[in-house]
């Protein structure tokens, strides 16, 4: 008997791991929205339902987000009219910053511009907020016990650009020093198979259904998020308030 006829392919299961779609952090007022209810913008809206119909013949098992309402938001509109519901989970939410009115002023910019850059530490703290170790565990602990339940084969993950991140980084088993360069435009797709030894296979990554060649998408979310900030700078994010906001 030839060799070959004994061999069995390797099974793995798909996970199907989205940002958010587009928000705003200010509304046409510029008043700041509250960290946990900043919507999707109608762009964003748009961007999850283009999301929706790229997986719409995915035979989809678990639909899980962060219990952030953009993320929410973005799975309900990607599982729309299927028999699944969304389980939210606040272990995927996104990074947590401080008060931006906590860094020196003449520190602001390089802070948003170099937030993801080289260097990156466990230690790294994310605009004088949440340290980078501390996003790890929790995200990755979520994933183990994603991992740990049978019950699906395909999953739908929504979460954020530090959060997906974070998972890109473990599932190729690189240091955090390459955290930055993985980009995750709103929307985005990312495909990653695992099986059963825990071994990753990486299909795609930061997949724009509504604009598959990144035409005009230059800017990296850090760089969107300073312009915003900076473009209401008499306000900011929750320093008035002394709130602290989520972003990405």
């Amino acid at each position: 008997m030839d060799a070959t006829e004994n061999w069995q392919y390797t099974k793995r299961r798909r996970i199907y791991l989205l940002r958010h779609g587009d928000v705003s952090y200010f509304d046409e007022h510029g008043k700041p929205f509250r960290p946990a209810t900043v919507p999707l913008n109608p762009q964003g809206q748009l961007q999850a339902e283009a999301a929706g119909r790229a997986l719409a013949d995915i035979p989809l098992d678990r639909a899980v987000a962060s219990n952030l309402l953009r993320s929410t938001q973005t799975a309900s509109l990607i599982i729309a009219g299927r028999a699944l519901h969304v389980e939210s989970c606040p272990e995927l939410r996104e990074i947590e910053p401080g008060r931006l009115a906590d860094i020196p002023a003449d520190a602001v910019e390089e802070s948003f511009l170099r937030a993801f850059s080289t260097g990156i530490d466990r230690e790294t703290c994310f605009l004088a907020g949440e340290t980078i170790g501390s996003l790890v565990d929790r995200v990755l602990g979520t994933l183990r016990q994603l991992l740990a339940d049978p019950g699906w084969q395909h999953l739908l993950l929504v979460a954020h650009g530090g959060v997906n991140r974070a998972i890109l980084t473990h599932a190729l088993g690189i240091d955090l020093h390459s955290f930055g360069a993985f980009e995750q435009d709103p929307g985005c797709i990312n495909i990653l198979d695992v099986d059963a030894a825990g071994r990753w296979l990486i299909r795609l990554v930061n997949y724009t259904p509504y604009n598959p060649s990144k035409k005009g998408i230059e800017l990296t979310t850090m760089e969107g998020l300073y312009l915003q900030y900076r473009g209401r700078h008499s306000i900011g994010f929750g320093e008035s308030s002394g709130r602290r906001e989520e972003l990405g």
